[in-house]
């Protein structure tokens, strides 16, 4: 028994001897090696943290090594931050790696354009790491580009709480954070980027006027309220990849990570009232929902609606004038219609191919109804009218119509490409979707291919001389603005359907 004791003993001093931390090593010779000469922590708001970025340390000799000194070459006074190997800090003495072992640095960044104050506009933040001193000296460049910014937020009071906007009456009354903006925060121009936290709202008889070239970005569960006007007045650009003249609205994210992920902000929403909203030239991304519209009247010219977790464009009772628009990548409906209004969309493409996971949902959904608690709730569908449309996606069916009698229901496709495979004969018997009924449908073209150019990238010119959609349209002049596609190119005659005029794909 004394033996097994003892040899008890003396197996617990070996395991605690082999965790031991203070090993023998010698001093780094200067030869480290790592992922990468430079770090860059891409684009960040000012004030705005960063995403955390790492760098990998490699000791790739025999010896294990300690590295007298690391740290930021700026020091204590660095606006970066590390880890080490799970320490945080600026400065760090005797790091240890094994032998043919590596550690981990994680690089954050946090910095405020005007501590200490800087002229521009942006600002190229630069630092390094350094290791070790003299002859042995290491260094490893951290770059971060800062933008200034105009940050709107709910006032924040003395007992802690926040500016709060009242939604909805009765016992149906919720507060959320938000605030009204004054009247010298009524126009948003290309000047610098606009960073909104809550809901800023528009009051009634107020305009909120967004100059061609703006940039809107919101934090997480931010938007707009309009109870009077929106005025967004972007410009054809020049470059459609830099989009300078266009409007963008999206997320406070500026990574690329962040670049096509959705639900990063909330919406933009049109109350019950609202009067005079225009969108022109404007890319709405990266939302819960894009544009929500009740019983408000609006019109879209040359609008791009992108990578929103649930609903693209969501209507309720809304009257609705749309050219040129493309909506895409919607974890629910791209375009979803409910309680009736009134709509003419021309040369609009409408789809879905959303990946983010399993949709239940077509493309376009149209109904006079909007099922509540206690039952629907049913108002007049005066008109839906598609012309020169596509309305498409990776689904079998991506349009579909919901009418609940009692109140109207008038829609009308004409000179538009559709996909609805009804292989199973599901609705053979629905007069609905009679594809042969003239008072509904006029030249259409069913589940024929579109060819898109590319729709994970949410680019949707179609291909000269193999899309479904082309020559298909008829030839439309009023307004004068849709003689040209979103391009910018003057449409044939006969037109393409959709909102881009096929062309010929660039080689790969």
């Amino acid at each position: 028994m004394k033996y097994i004791y003892g040899l008890a003993i003396l197996c617990c001093l070996v395991l605690w001897s082999s965790c031991r931390n203070d090993f023998e090593t010698v001093a780094s010779s200067g030869n480290l090696e790592f992922s990468k000469d430079t770090v860059y922590l891409d684009t960040i708001f000012t004030n705005i943290g960063s995403s955390t970025y790492n760098l990998k340390v490699y000791n790739n000799s025999k010896d294990d090594i300690h590295i007298p000194s690391l740290g930021l070459a700026q020091g204590e006074s660095s606006h970066y931050r590390l880890n080490v190997d799970g320490v945080p800090g600026k400065v760090f003495k005797d790091v240890q790696i094994l032998a043919k072992d590596s550690i981990f640095i994680f690089v954050e960044t946090t910095f405020d354009i005007s501590n200490p104050p800087v002229a521009s506009n942006e600002f190229l933040y630069t630092d390094q790491i350094v290791f070790d001193s003299g002859s042995k000296e290491q260094k490893v460049e951290l770059v971060t580009l800062v933008k200034d910014a105009v940050f709107l937020y709910p006032e924040r009071f003395e007992d802690g709480t926040t500016e709060t906007l009242t939604l909805g009456s009765g016992e149906d009354t919720i507060e959320i954070p938000g605030f009204f903006l004054d009247d010298n925060e009524l126009t948003f121009t290309n000047e610098k980027p606009y960073v909104i936290y809550g809901f800023a709202a528009v009051k009634r008889n107020k305009t909120l006027t967004v100059e061609a070239g703006a940039r809107v970005h919101f934090h997480y569960n931010s938007g707009i309220m309009v109870a009077g006007s929106i005025k967004v007045m972007g410009e054809e650009s020049m470059d459609r990849d830099a989009m300078e003249n266009e409007v963008i609205f999206q997320g406070d994210r500026l990574e690329p990570f962040f670049k096509d992920v959705p639900g990063q902000w909330a919406y933009i929403r049109l109350t019950d009232g609202s009067t005079g909203n225009e969108f022109h030239h404007t890319t709405i991304k990266n939302a819960q929902i894009g544009l929500v519209v009740e019983n408000s009247p609006v019109t879209f010219k040359d609008v791009e609606i992108y990578n929103n977790s649930n609903i693209g464009l969501l209507s309720r009772t809304g009257t609705i004038y749309g050219e040129n628009m493309v909506i895409n990548n919607s974890g629910q409906a791209s375009l979803l219609i409910q309680l009736g209004g009134s709509y003419e969309f021309n040369h609009c493409t409408f789809v879905n191919y959303s990946k983010t996971g399993f949709r239940n949902f077509p493309s376009v959904m149209i109904s006079n109804a909007l099922e509540v608690e206690d039952g629907n709730l049913i108002a007049d569908l005066n008109k839906a009218d598609f012309t020169n449309c596509i309305i498409y996606g990776s689904e079998r069916f991506e349009f579909s119509l919901g009418k609940i009698e009692g109140a109207q229901f008038n829609f009308n496709f004409k000179n538009s490409l559709l996909r609805f495979e009804d292989t199973r004969g599901e609705f053979t018997n629905n007069p609905l979707y009679d594809f042969l009924n003239p008072v509904r449908y006029t030249d259409i073209v069913l589940n024929a291919q579109p060819y898109f150019q590319n729709t994970d990238l949410n680019n949707f010119n179609i291909e000269k001389e193999t899309s479904g959609a082309e020559n298909i349209g008829i030839y439309l002049t009023n307004p004068p603005s849709i003689l040209k596609d979103l391009n910018g190119v003057n449409r044939s005659n006969p037109p393409d359907a959709g909102a881009y005029e096929s062309s010929v794909f660039p080689e790969d």
